[in-house]
Parts: C-alpha cells; sequence; structure tokens
C-alpha cells in the first residue's frame, strides 16, 4: 500500500507550478522585445555564446529539484511491516487531599501546590507505567481513569484545587476504596495506592480500608504533609475559623499516616521542603513487580531516502551548468563536412 505520512506538504506543488508559468511568461515577453530590433535567428548568430537551450534545461532541472523535495517532505510510504516492542511498568493510582487545610502554609509554597509538584515530578518519571488521578475530602472524585498518557496526566492535576470538594473534610476510607476499584485486571503487574494528606481523617475505617487493599496485592503509600507543630489555614479575609469564631490550627497527623500505611503494606513518606519524600516514593515503587508487555504496531517502510538522492543530483547538475555554451565543448567535432 502507497501512501503519504505529510500529505499538507504536496500543497508546496503549486510553487513550482507558479514558477513554471513566471518562467513561460518571461521568455515569451522576452523573445517578442528581441523581435523588435530583427529577426530572431539573426540576432542569435550575433551572439556566438547565446544558448536557448540551457537556461530551459536549467529550469526544468531546478523544478524537478523542488518536486522531489516536496514529495520527499511529504514522506512517501510503500508497504508496512508490524513490529513489537517490550515493556515493562506498573500501575499507580494518585489520591490527592484538596481539604481546606491543605492550603497551610508550613511546606512551602503551601501543603497542596507543593504535593501537586511531587506528583507532576512523578508522573515525569515514568515510562512505561500507567496512573491514575483523584482527589478527596470529605468524599473521593476520580479525576483520571488509569492510563498512560502523561500529558492528560498533567493538565488534569494542574487543575486541582480546594474547590473541587463542596463537602469539607477528609475521609482517608474514601480515597483508599476508590484507589482500589480503579486499577486494570492485570494481577502480575504491580499496584501502588499513593495518597498525599496531612492526615486529618475525621472519618472511621482507613486502616479497614487499607487492609482490604493490601489483602488484594495493592500497597499503600501515604504521604504525610505539613509538620507536627501545624499552622492556620490563610484565606483572602485573614485565617480560617471555625463556627465559634476560632482560628482553625491544622496539624500533621503523623501517627494516623503511619498505621494506615503499615496496614496497606506499604510505607509512610514524610514530605517537607526538600526533595527527600520524592526520592525514597520512587525507591519504594522501584521495588514493585513490574509487569512485562508486549506491544505490536505497524511500522511502513519510508521512500523518501532515495528522493533525497535525486533532488542532490538535480541540484548538481543545474548548478554547474552554465546559461551560455561552453568554448571548449564547442572545438570538439566528431563529424567532420
Amino acid at each position: 500500500m502507497f501512501r503519504f505520512a505529510n500529505p499538507e506538504y504536496l500543497y508546496l506543488l503549486l510553487v513550482a507550478v507558479v514558477l513554471a508559468a513566471v518562467f513561460i511568461l518571461t521568455s515569451v515577453l522576452a523573445r517578442r522585445r528581441v523581435k523588435r530590433f530583427g529577426d530572431w535567428q539573426v540576432l542569435k548568430n550575433l551572439v556566438p555564446g547565446y544558448s536557448g537551450k540551457r537556461p530551459v534545461v536549467k529550469f526544468v532541472l531546478m523544478e524537478l529539484a523542488l518536486v522531489s523535495l516536496t514529495f520527499m517532505l511529504a514522506r512517501p510510504q510503500y508497504g508496512w511491516q508490524v513490529d513489537k516492542e517490550k515493556s515493562k511498568g506498573i500501575e499507580v493510582v494518585i489520591s490527592l487531599d484538596v481539604s481546606n487545610s491543605m492550603l497551610a502554609e508550613d511546606i512551602r509554597p503551601n501543603r497542596l501546590e507543593r504535593s501537586k509538584l511531587l506528583v507532576s515530578n512523578l508522573i515525569d518519571r515514568m515510562q512505561n507505567d500507567k496512573v491514575a488521578l483523584q482527589v478527596f475530602a470529605g468524599e473521593a472524585y476520580p479525576q483520571l481513569p488509569i492510563t498512560n498518557d502523561y500529558v492528560s496526566a498533567k493538565m488534569f492535576l494542574d487543575a486541582v484545587d480546594v474547590n473541587m470538594i463542596t463537602l469539607q473534610g477528609t475521609s482517608l476510607a474514601a480515597a483508599i476504596d476508590l484507589a482500589a476499584a480503579s486499577f486494570t485486571e492485570n494481577a502480575k503487574v504491580g499496584k501502588a495506592i499513593v495518597v498525599i494528606t496531612d492526615g486529618e481523617d475525621h472519618e472511621a475505617g482507613a486502616i479497614e480500608a487499607a487492609a482490604q487493599a493490601a489483602k488484594k496485592d495493592m500497597h499503600v503509600y501515604v504521604l504525610g504533609i505539613g509538620s507536627p507543630q501545624g499552622a492556620e489555614i490563610p484565606t483572602p479575609e485573614g485565617p480560617f475559623t471555625d463556627e465559634s469564631g476560632n482560628v482553625v490550627h491544622t496539624a500533621l497527623n503523623e501517627d494516623m499516616c503511619r498505621q494506615v500505611a503499615q496496614a496497606g503494606g506499604g510505607a509512610y513518606i514524610h514530605i517537607d521542603n526538600t526533595n527527600n519524600a520524592q526520592e525514597e516514593l520512587q525507591s519504594h515503587l522501584a521495588q514493585l513487580e513490574h509487569a512485562e508487555k508486549t506491544i505490536s504496531y505497524k511500522n511502513y517502510n519510508e521512500q523518501f531516502r532515495s528522493l533525497a538522492v535525486l533532488s542532490l543530483v538535480l541540484l548538481f547538475f543545474e548548478f554547474f551548468m552554465s546559461e551560455t555554451k561552453n568554448p571548449l565543448l564547442g572545438k570538439i567535432k566528431l563529424f567532420k563536412r
């Protein structure tokens, strides 16, 4: 089967048509101007080195080179073969806490933005892995199903903010249950649930949910962000207050994070202002079983190389051909009268 990989470049053939029309028009007008001074054949004999054919040949060579280059850019392809590529990867479901407490600035610039930066770096390091993204507060919602489309993953990640969920709170159980249901059915691939939170769990059942996930060969990694000393939650109107008007002080609950991670067969990692958490998480994920898969795809046979050689040959002859007769070649006479 013959095809062009980039057929849009074929519009450049219009340039060759325009150049041909301009060349023909200018040649006709030039001959008309010369005829005003006398007979064309007589005038040609007055200029011994003049050649009427060489400029035409040079232009034809240039036109053919342009056409050849145009077809080369369009990448002609003829025939195809099936290539197979083997790759290994894991599946990672990232669950990001978007409760109001994630706006605290004990981690710069704040807990949520620092978490998004870590997730972004994690996605950048993925090659053959699959990733899913979800957010949670008082409830959990999926943002992106499991996929290897890293561009879409980062696009959805950029849109994450604390206004996505109206029901406030931090339900780790809901986040883990939703993540456990987000994996594919491939039993041979390593599965990791990465929960990023400050650990202020206002709902019960997180430890039980992590234990259930571990029974399904899923590893729960809890990344605690914030400081045990805590901080206020800034808002445009000032520090966040409760219904009684008291300033809310949010602190990292490391005990809760450790218990959930231990029940889920994973690990607890503390996020601070360094890259230590990033490297530690990468180290844990690298230890999971990477399932091998084979990807088959069609690979079309490219034909542009022969056109590139043809273009160079045409340009070579056009460059070294003069528009006047060669006096040396004119002396060579194969047949004598």
